[in-house]
């Protein structure tokens, strides 16, 4: 008896001792407003770091979690995509492209705190962007023969889906990035080295039909994000040789798959605006210009519309900066940017007319460290 009643004190003051710092991370995220998430790409380990987002916005670092695959390296946006990391719609998933390696790594997410569930050949080479709606999963790989793969989410495991290939107009085509239409009929991939716009229709079986490929409405067509009301987002970086030249057009999708602008190449007053994304509530879509560290603002009526907002720019990184990447809190009360150069991620606060207040940055990102993709909740 005597025996007995040591072992559990002694398991008591087990748990005690280990309590607090188990209590403290619990607490630390149990307090969290959301979460953002940035990854390395680093070609011998990519890893996804990962921040506590406070209720001001302001970023803390949480942990770093190993994709368990390999990035392709390099130094200022290598991937040149957007969607290389990418949360659920529910946020309770991650899914992380490991270029070098060719595969895509799965994440539950808990808070800010990742475990890796699982891991799967991306059925092409150099995948640089994925896509989800629902239990559909698609991956575009960038290398050799440009394709997208689909998968189907199965408690939580990622399922290839046969004959589900479907190969882009050209090889090396240089796609930037891929989105599913918020109804989930259509997959559009951009093609930034021929300037297209591809459309597959979703079928039954989650295949994808024969590619639908339309040009793009303004040259250095880049990334794609879909507003709540179905307007396709392009992000162009503009004709060479023009300052400050990057636009956004608007798009509607019809039911073959064709492309009809709704605005066409509205200018963002920034240089090389290569990512979009769109608030929660479909109210505005901010681009990321990365050659003038700026952000651009942009209303979205009901139509498609795209109106500028007062002065166009309304978010200012410090001066050579080189924001990539961008992502917007679920509440849509904060901005977050890749900014490669300075090795940092900047925070904005969304104020009530659409503009940005810059309200400082998070560091833990290594300057022209090859860093890509960034996701926010």
């Amino acid at each position: 008896m005597g025996k007995a009643l040591r072992m559990l004190l002694m398991a008591g003051l087990a748990i005690g001792l280990a309590s607090p710092t188990l209590s403290t991370a619990q607490n630390a995220d149990k307090h969290s407003a959301g979460a953002v998430f940035v990854m390395s790409n680093a070609v011998d380990k990519n890893e996804v770091i990962a921040y506590r987002r406070a209720s001001d916005g302001t970023l803390e670092e949480a942990g770093r979690f190993n994709t368990g695959g390999r990035g392709s390296g390099g130094n200022n946006d290598p991937l040149e995509s957007q969607g290389s990391l990418r949360l659920s719609e529910d946020h309770s998933l991650l899914f992380a492209v490991n270029a070098g390696s060719g595969s895509v790594s799965l994440f539950s997410v808990h808070g800010s705190q990742l475990s890796l569930v699982d891991k799967v050949i991306s059925g092409g080479s150099e995948p640089n962007a994925v896509a989800q709606h629902g239990n559909l999963v698609y991956v575009v790989n960038v290398g050799g023969s440009s394709n997208v793969v689909g998968f189907r989410l199965d408690n939580g495991k990622l399922k290839q889906i046969p004959n589900s290939t479907r190969f882009l107009s050209t090889n090396n085509s240089g796609a930037g990035g891929l989105a599913f239409s918020p109804d989930g009929r259509f997959l559009v991939v951009i093609e930034r080295l021929t300037n297209d716009i591809d459309v597959f229709s979703v079928q039954s079986d989650n295949t994808l039909s024969p590619i639908v490929v339309n040009s793009s409405a303004g040259p250095g067509a880049f990334s794609v994000s879909f507003a709540p009301n179905g307007a396709a987002l392009v992000s162009e970086t503009g004709p060479s040789g023009v300052t400050n030249g990057s636009a956004i057009s608007s798009y509607e999708i019809a039911a073959n798959g064709t492309l009809s602008p709704i605005s066409s190449s509205v200018p963002t007053l920034g240089a090389a605006n290569c990512w979009n994304v769109v608030a929660p509530d479909g109210s505005f879509v901010y681009t990321s210009n990365a050659g003038s560290s700026t952000i651009s603002g942009f209303a979205i009526a009901n139509t498609g519309v795209l109106t500028a907002l007062p002065g166009t720019v309304v978010g200012t990184n410090p001066e050579g900066s080189v924001n990539l990447d961008i992502a917007v809190s679920s509440d849509g009360r904060f901005i977050y940017t890749l900014n490669s150069v300075a090795g940092a991620i900047g925070v904005f606060s969304v104020q009530k007319d659409g503009t940005l207040l810059n309200v400082g940055f998070a560091s833990g990102v290594s300057p022209l460290g090859g860093f890509n993709g960034i996701a926010a909740f």
